[in-house]
């Protein structure tokens, strides 16, 4: 039975994490690191407990009838959840087709993850940050090829309909005129369902990069 680190499972949350009521079960590890990370105790082991998937279907399959009610279910968060397709494989294995599943992820993880969810996930919840490289890669550390790729490989899949892509602006980082542009090109890959907003942050942003505007 596959077992894996968790810094924290919410449940009773309403459309905050895909339709309905659902429950909130944020993994540790993340192969990220955002200059803001909401959530830095996912890189630290000491504040991370060890579940298996019998363990959190058995804790979270008390709000089945909540579930089942409004079409919510279980969010496997982090973090990055794909790290962990092979739990989350397993936990759909417990709970069955009646629950929706869905994942809050960044997809900058090996095709192989993306592939094995396809069957299982209902809805996929795509924090891309933004489609300039150069600006994903100051902000997280790393670059969005897989990103990119593993977009093109659920539109290929027909899960465009199915995924909701977070496009924040992060001051220092990225302004509307990115944005617009991440919008631009995710649309011509199919996509239709954007989560716009900004992030509010109480530190000194760094100056913006990359700005690319036409004069």
């Amino acid at each position: 039975m596959e077992r894996a680190p968790f810094i924290g499972i919410s449940r009773h949350r309403i459309n905050l994490d895909g339709k309905g009521v659902t429950t909130l079960a944020c993994f540790g590890g993340c192969p990220l690191r955002c200059r803001y990370c909401l959530n830095p105790q996912c890189f630290e082991a000491e504040k991370q407990m060890w579940r298996s998937t019998q363990e959190v279907y058995d804790l979270v399959r008390r709000d089945q009838l909540y579930f089942l009610a409004t079409g919510g279910g279980v969010t496997f968060g982090g973090g990055e959840p794909l790290l962990r397709s092979r739990f989350i494989r397993e936990f759909r294995a417990l709970c069955g087709s009646y629950w929706n599943l869905s994942v809050e992820t960044s997809l900058n993880v090996e095709a192989e993850r993306v592939e094995m969810l396809l069957p299982i996930v209902n809805h996929w919840i795509v924090d891309i940050k933004d489609v300039d490289g150069m600006v994903y890669r100051a902000y997280t550390g790393k670059d969005n090829e897989r990103v990119i790729s593993n977009l093109r490989l659920l539109a290929a899949q027909r899960k465009a309909a199915h995924v909701t892509l977070r496009i924040p602006l992060i001051a220092g980082y990225n302004d509307e005129y990115h944005r617009q542009k991440s919008i631009a090109r995710l649309q011509d890959m199919g996509y239709t369902d954007f989560d716009l907003f900004t992030y509010r942050t109480e530190t000194k942003p760094a100056r913006v990069i990359n700005k690319n505007k036409p004069t």
